[in-house]
C-alpha cells in the first residue's frame, strides 16, 4: 500500500505493434460523449476470470462485477427411465414418416431427468445459472462545485472510452476548473479489477462505495475491508456455490473510513479501488486464494501493476494487425455505427474485427472456464437462457476466430470442458440410447450435462460432441502436435463409437441415419399437412458432422498409429451415410432426408450449411454443385436474423468467394438496435457498447463476424492458402499481419488495387505449406530469388520458426 499511493498522476503507456504504416494501436477505440444510460452502452473488462462494466456515472457510478465461475446449480441425475424402452418405438414411428407421432411419444418419454435446462430458467434448479458476481456503487461528492452540480453546462468535456490495444478504459470530465480522470483495467498479471480516480487538483476526490447484488450476499467491513459473501442456490438444499469478493481503498491523501458496509474516502489527492473475487467453483481455497491476491496488488506500486497488465495483454493481443485504413474517431462510437450503414468505412470494419479478439482474450484464459453465452459478463441473476454453453452452434461460433486470428492458447478451457463431458456423456449414450462412446445433445453447464433438453423440439438434437470434437481436430489441424492429439484422440474416438452404434437404416435407401434427433431448433410440415413437427432421423447437418467426424477420427488414428479394425469400421460406415441432397423443387441443399416444407422459411438456423462453414464438406473448388446449391439456399433464407444468424452468413458468403455479399451481412450484423440510450429495435444487431443482439446480448455474434473478417482475408481449408479470398471491393488496399493458417503457420500481407503483392509466412511448426497465387501470369520471387510455381502455387518446405517471403511482380 506504502508503494502504491506514490503515483501522482495516471500513467501514459505506449504499446509497440506491429510496425505498420499508417498504423496505429492508439486508435482501436471505442468512445462515448456521455455516461452510459443502457447496461448495453457500458464497457467491457475482463482478464478471463473476472470483470467489469462501469458506466461513467457523474455523480453515483454503477460497476457491474463478473466472474466466470460465478455459476448456481449443482450435479444432477439426469437419467430418464423410461427413456431406452421407448427408443425403438419412437425410431420405428420416424421410419413410417409418422414423425408427429414420435414427437408426441419423445415429449413423455425421450427427455432429460429432472427439470433440465427449467425452460433457460434454471437459476433455482439443479442445472444453475451463470449470474453476476454483483455491483460495485460509488457516491461521489464534489465540495467545491456543490452549487454547479445543477447545471449540465458546468460539465464539460466528458469522455468515456476503451483502448483496445492495452484492455483499459477510461473516464474524464472537467467541472468548474477541475478535471477528473478514471481508470479501470482488470489485472491480466495480479488477477485483480482495479480503478484509479484522480483530479488535476489536489484533494478533489471524495466518494463512498459499496458492493452488493440482487440476492444471496452480505456486505460488511473488517480488516480496512470491505468485503461481499454469499451463497448461491443449488437447485436442491439452496447450498451451492459459496463466493467472496474484497475492496479495499488505497488513498494519497485524505481521510478513508470503513464502516456499515461502505468505505468512505474524503478529500484524497488520488484513490485506487482493488477488488479481489473467486467463488468455491474457481477454487477449494477461494477465500485465502483471494486475500493474497489483495495483498500482493496493495503491496505494488501503481505504475509497476499497470505496466505488468499491459505487458502482459500485449503478449497476446498484439500478434495480430489489421490496416484497412487510419481509424477515424472523429465521432463516437455509437454515432459511428449509425454512420456505418450509409457511409462505408473499412476501418471500422477493423476496429470490429479486433474488437472480437479483445472480448475473447478479455473473456476467458487458459487455467478457467470457457466464454459461455454472454462470455463473461452478465448483469443480472437470471441470464437469458442460464447464460450456459448451447451446443447446436453457440458455444463452438464462439471458438471460430480463435484459431485464425492468433489466440490458439484459449482452447483450453474449451477442451477441457469437451473432456469433462465424456462420462456424463457415456452414461446418457447408454441409458437413452443402449449405445458405447459418448454423446452431447443441445446444451451444457459447468457440471457436464449431456442429455436431450427438456422439450423435444429444440432438445432433441444429439450432435452437440460431434460438433465440439470439430473444434479438438481443428486445433490440431492449425498446429499439428502429436502429443495434444494423443489426449484429444480417445474422446473423438468416443464419439465416433457412439454414432457408430447408434445409428439405424433409413427403408428408402438403406443409409445410416441418426435417430431420432432434429435440424436445430428448425420444424418442417408433415407432407400433405399444417402439422408442424421437428423431431426426424438423418437431418443434413446431422450427416455431415458425423462424416466429418468419421473422418478425421480415422485421420487422427492413422497419424497416430492405432486402431486400425476401428477406423476401418468408420470407412465403412462412411460409404453407408446419406449423401447431400439438392432439391428438384429449387436448387438449394435439402436440410432433411425429405424435401419437406420448412414452417419458417428465413429461420436462424441454417444448419444444413454446416458443411460450408465450419466445415468443408462443401466448396466453390472441389464441390461446385453443392456450393452453387448452398448459394440458392442462402439466397431463400434471406439476409435478415438474430445476431448470430447474421455472423455466421458472413462466414457463408465468404467461404463462396463473394466478398461484397459477406460485407453486406457484416453490416447487417452491425444494425444499430439502440438510439438515445433506448432500445429501439427487437431484430438482430449491435448495441451501442458493439454487444451482439440476438437479442438480447449473445457474444457468439461478436465472435462470429470477428471470424468472418478472417475469412474474408485468408482461408486455409482446401490443403493450401489462399490469401484475400472474398475480399470486399472497397478494401482495395491495405494489410494484415499474424493471421494463422492450417498446417501450422502466421501469415501476412499486403495488398493494392484488391490484390496481394507480399506475403510472409512463418512456420509455427515443420511443414510443406502451399499458397495459392491470384494469378498465373505473374513473376514470383522468394526470399528474392526467382520461383517458379506449379498449378498456381507456391510451394514453401518450412522449418518451425522458418519465414519465406513471397514477392509477385
Amino acid at each position: 500500500m506504502k508503494k502504491i499511493v506514490t503515483q501522482l498522476v495516471f500513467l501514459t503507456v505506449t504499446l509497440a505493434l506491429w510496425s505498420c504504416e499508417n498504423y496505429h494501436p492508439r486508435h482501436l477505440e471505442l468512445w462515448y460523449a456521455q455516461p452510459a444510460r443502457l447496461w448495453e452502452e457500458t464497457l467491457p473488462l475482463g482478464n478471463g476470470r473476472l470483470g467489469m462494466m462501469p458506466d461513467g456515472g457523474i455523480h453515483r457510478e454503477h460497476i457491474v462485477l463478473n466472474d466466470i465461475t460465478m455459476w448456481s446449480g449443482s450435479h444432477d441425475d439426469t437419467r430418464n427411465p423410461h427413456a431406452l424402452g421407448r427408443l425403438r418405438q419412437i425410431q420405428q414411428l420416424l421410419l413410417e414418416g409418422r414423425n408427429d407421432l414420435a414427437q408426441e411419444m419423445m415429449y413423455s418419454y425421450f427427455a432429460c431427468g429432472g427439470k433440465g435446462s427449467n425452460r433457460g430458467d434454471g437459476a433455482d434448479a439443479p442445472y444453475g445459472s451463470f449470474q453476476l458476481m454483483g455491483g460495485l456503487d460509488i457516491d461521489y461528492s464534489y465540495p467545491l462545485y456543490r452549487d454547479l452540480l445543477d447545471s449540465s453546462d458546468d460539465l464539460k468535456e466528458y469522455r468515456r472510452s476503451l483502448e483496445l490495444a492495452n484492455a483499459t478504459a477510461h473516464c474524464s470530465f472537467s467541472l468548474g476548473n477541475t478535471t477528473y480522470t478514471r481508470r479501470y483495467y482488470a489485472s491480466q498479471t495480479d488477477d485483480v479489477l482495479v480503478i484509479e480516480l484522480g483530479a488535476d487538483r489536489k484533494a478533489s476526490i471524495s466518494f463512498s462505495a459499496t458492493l452488493s447484488r440482487p440476492e444471496r450476499h452480505y456486505t460488511r467491513t473488517a480488516d480496512s475491508t470491505l468485503i461481499m459473501e454469499g451463497q448461491l442456490n443449488n437447485g436442491t438444499d439452496g447450498k451451492g456455490n459459496r463466493y467472496k469478493t474484497l475492496l479495499k481503498v488505497c488513498n494519497l491523501g485524505g481521510e478513508v473510513t470503513y464502516a456499515d458496509g461502505r468505505v468512505t474516502v474524503k478529500e484524497a489527492d488520488k484513490a485506487y479501488l482493488l477488488l479481489s473475487a473467486g467463488t468455491e467453483l474457481w477454487s477449494d481455497n477461494f477465500e485465502e486464494r483471494i486475500t493474497k491476491l489483495l495483498e500482493r496488488a496493495t503491496a505494488t506500486d501503481g505504475e509497476t501493476l499497470y505496466r505488468r497488465h499491459t505487458e502482459k495483454w500485449n503478449e497476446k493481443f498484439g500478434r495480430v494487425v489489421l490496416d484497412l485504413g487510419e481509424q477515424d474517431n472523429t465521432l463516437p462510437t455509437d454515432r459511428r455505427l449509425t454512420a456505418f450503414q450509409h457511409n462505408d468505412d473499412p476501418s471500422f470494419a477493423a476496429l470490429y474485427f479486433q474488437y472480437g479478439r479483445y472480448l475473447m482474450l478479455s473473456g476467458t484464459r487458459e487455467d478457467t472456464m470457457p466464454l459461455n453465452l454472454q462470455g463473461l459478463w452478465a448483469n443480472t441473476v437470471r441470464t437469458p437462457w442460464n447464460g450456459d454453453y448451447h451446443l447446436n452452434i453457440n458455444l463452438q461460433m464462439n471458438y471460430w476466430p480463435m484459431e485464425v486470428t492468433h489466440l490458439e492458447e484459449l482452447h483450453q478451457p474449451l477442451q477441457h470442458l469437451i473432456e469433462g463431458m465424456v462420462v456424463s456423456g457415456e452414461e446418457t449414450a447408454r441409458t437413452f440410447y443402449g449405445a458405447k462412446g459418448w454423446v452431447a445433445h443441445m446444451m451444457t453447464n459447468p457440471w457436464g450435462f449431456t442429455a436431450p433438453g427438456e422439450h423435444a423440439s429444440w432438445g432433441a438434437t444429439n450432435t452437440g460432441g460431434a460438433w465440439l470434437c470439430q473444434h479438438l481436430w481443428e486445433h490440431y489441424a492449425f498446429r499439428p502436435d502429436t502429443v495434444y492429439l494423443k489426449e484429444v484422440y480417445p474422446v473423438m474416438k468416443g464419439a465416433a463409437e457412439f454414432f457408430l452404434s447408434s445409428m439405424i437404416r433409413e427403408k428408402k435407401n438403406g443409409h445410416l441415419v441418426t435417430a431420432p434427433s432434429s435440424s436445430p431448433e428448425n420444424a418442417f410440415y408433415m407432407p400433405g399437412t399444417k402439422t408442424a413437427v421437428n423431431v426426424c432421423m438423418g437431418p443434413t447437418m446431422d450427416i455431415q458432422l458425423v462424416r466429418e467426424l468419421f473422418t478425421n477420427t480415422i485421420a487422427a488414428a492413422e497419424i497416430l498409429d492405432t486402431d486400425s479394425d476401428f477406423t476401418a469400421r468408420l470407412a465403412a460406415a462412411i460409404d453407408e451415410l446419406p449423401p447431400m441432397q439438392i432439391s428438384s423443387r429449387g436448387g438449394y441443399l435439402q436440410e432433411w432426408l425429405e424435401d419437406y416444407e420448412e414452417v419458417d422459411l428465413h429461420h436462424r438456423h441454417v444448419s444444413h450449411l454446416y458443411g460450408l462453414y465450419p466445415s468443408n464438406l462443401i466448396s466453390v473448388s472441389e464441390t461446385p454443385e453443392l456450393a452453387e446449391a448452398a448459394r440458392k439456399t442462402l439466397e431463400r433464407r434471406g439476409d435478415d436474423g438474430t445476431g448470430w444468424s447474421r455472423a455466421w452468413k458472413i462466414n457463408f458468403w465468404a467461404r463462396l468467394k463473394d466478398g461484397d455479399r459477406a460485407y453486406k451481412l457484416l453490416g447487417n450484423l452491425l444494425h444499430p438496435v439502440a438510439e438515445e440510450g433506448k432500445i429501439v429495435s427487437n431484430d438482430g444487431g449491435t448495441y451501442p457498447n458493439l454487444f451482439c443482439a440476438h437479442p438480447p446480448f449473445q457474444i457468439d455474434g461478436n465472435f462470429g463476424g470477428c471470424a468472418g473478417i478472417a475469412e474474408m482475408l485468408i482461408q486455409s481449408q482446401n490443403g493450401y492458402a489462399e490469401i484475400l479470398p472474398a475480399l470486399p471491393s472497397s478494401w482495395s488496399k491495405g494489410q494484415f499481419k499474424g493471421l494463422r493458417i492450417r498446417g501450422g503457420a502466421v501469415v501476412d500481407a499486403q495488398w493494392s488495387d484488391g490484390r496481394w503483392y507480399k506475403a510472409t509466412l512463418t512456420a509455427q511448426t515443420d511443414n510443406t505449406f502451399r499458397v495459392k497465387l491470384p494469378d498465373t501470369d505473374l513473376k514470383v520471387e522468394v526470399n528474392g530469388k526467382p520461383h517458379t510455381p506449379h498449378d498456381g502455387m507456391v510451394t514453401l518446405s518450412l522449418q518451425s520458426g522458418e519465414q519465406a517471403v513471397i514477392t509477385l511482380r
